[in-house]
């Protein structure tokens, strides 16, 4: 019974990892050739409409160059929180380090909220409290996306609950990346409208089920197509930056992960920062 078991996994993974590609694919191009300009299709009963969204571009140009005084402004998630550190995770430790480097760097506000999804995340970034940090920031620090994937599936719930045997329908990843990448790149572009010329650092996402056999597969791919979707609304605009954690974490759970199997702990946020400073450097 358990060799069958065994043999149906291996064979429904290979099938999910075909038809995840496949449709993957199809979508991103269909997307980037029929909408260009950060186009959104909203579906109402009976008819279908196109709905602008604030365009993440920019003309080609050199990186601009940060100010010497650099005033920083944080908004997302709980990593950008961040829980899990008594250190003040990555963004304090980001100021850290760039204030160690002679640049003199301050923090305006700490915006994330725990638990925060994207959906959650844009109707704040029309508040007016919101906005005006974001408008006197030089840096803009930003996490956001792990929740969409993995709240979603009910994969949080059952790790946390140290469940026997973890239960993960890599259909419920799947069916949270086309939205949730439609409201990423709605964040990016309200962002950019409230702070023209703010550099933005979009820290990308991390597997942090990698070390759990039954979840490396399904993980890594919705992990890396939301990544590759971020970095492409990314690269339209030159003064956008996506920082990589994908291979940081990717060997290092045990070093880098706290003790919830989730966020980071101080190595790992101190991984992430000096992996941001040399970006910005």
């Amino acid at each position: 019974m358990k060799s069958t078991a065994w043999i149906w996994r291996i064979a429904a993974t290979a099938s999910i990892v075909a038809t995840v590609l496949l449709i993957a694919g199809f979508v991103y191009a269909f997307r980037d050739i029929n909408y260009p300009q950060g186009q959104l299709i909203t579906e109402q009963p009976g008819e279908t409409e196109i709905e602008s969204v604030p365009p993440v571009t920019a003309e080609p140009q050199g990186l601009p160059a940060l100010p010497e005084t650099i005033k920083v402004a944080a908004i997302g998630d709980s990593l950008t929180r961040g829980t899990g550190d008594a250190g003040g995770g990555y963004v304090r430790r980001t100021i850290d380090l760039l204030n160690a480097e002679g640049r003199e760097t301050e923090m305006l506000n700490n915006l994330a909220v725990n638990g925060q999804t994207t959906e959650q995340l844009l109707p704040k970034l029309g508040e007016r409290g919101v906005r005006y940090s974001l408008e006197q920031a030089d840096l803009i620090l930003l996490t956001i996306g792990g929740n969409d994937l993995f709240q979603g599936s009910g994969l949080l719930s059952s790790v946390n609950s140290g469940a026997a045997e973890l239960e993960l329908d890599p259909e419920l990843l799947m069916e949270a990346l086309p939205q949730a990448t439609e409201r990423l790149q709605r964040i990016l572009g309200t962002l950019r409208e409230i702070n023209p010329h703010a550099r933005i650092v979009y820290v990308g996402l991390y597997h942090p089920f990698a070390d759990l056999p039954e979840l490396l597969i399904p993980g890594n791919i919705v992990v890396s197509a939301w990544n590759q979707a971020a970095m492409e609304m990314i690269s339209r605009d030159a003064n956008m930056t996506l920082v990589p954690t994908f291979d940081l974490f990717q060997h290092k759970l045990d070093v880098y992960l706290s003790s919830d199997h989730f966020h980071p702990n101080g190595e790992g946020y101190q991984a992430i920062a000096e992996r941001i400073v040399k970006g910005l450097l």
